[in-house]
């Protein structure tokens, strides 16, 4: 009886340890994608990584008015936001798929 309950640890283990490491697969293959978000048609990008962290800034030179700073500011708050958004949501989909039906307070 005994020998059957550690096999099945055993096998547990196993299991925990091989999405463990499809985990890390994953988050390393989500950190090194980039997520390009837009705002004003366009005329505004911003490009992050996934370990949100800025890496490009766009700015149309149409865009720029110096009357209208704060449009150009609100352009680039709204881009920044997409972008990390979109890095938010990727995130939880990938990740999302190793903790289905898990509910473990502050896991992804």
């Amino acid at each position: 009886m005994m020998r059957g309950g550690m096999g099945n640890m055993n096998n547990m283990m196993k299991q925990v340890q091989k999405m463990q490491k499809q985990m890390e697969e994953a988050q390393a293959e989500l950190n090194v994608r980039t997520f390009v978000g837009t705002a004003g048609g366009g005329m505004v990008t911003v490009t992050a990584n996934g370990l949100k962290q800025i890496v490009e800034v766009n700015i149309k030179e149409e865009v720029v008015d110096p009357e209208d700073i704060e449009m150009l500011q609100d352009l680039v708050l709204t881009a920044t936001n997409d972008a990390l958004k979109q890095i938010e949501v990727e995130t939880s989909k990938t990740m999302g798929q190793f903790t289905k039906g898990m509910n473990i307070p502050g896991l992804f």
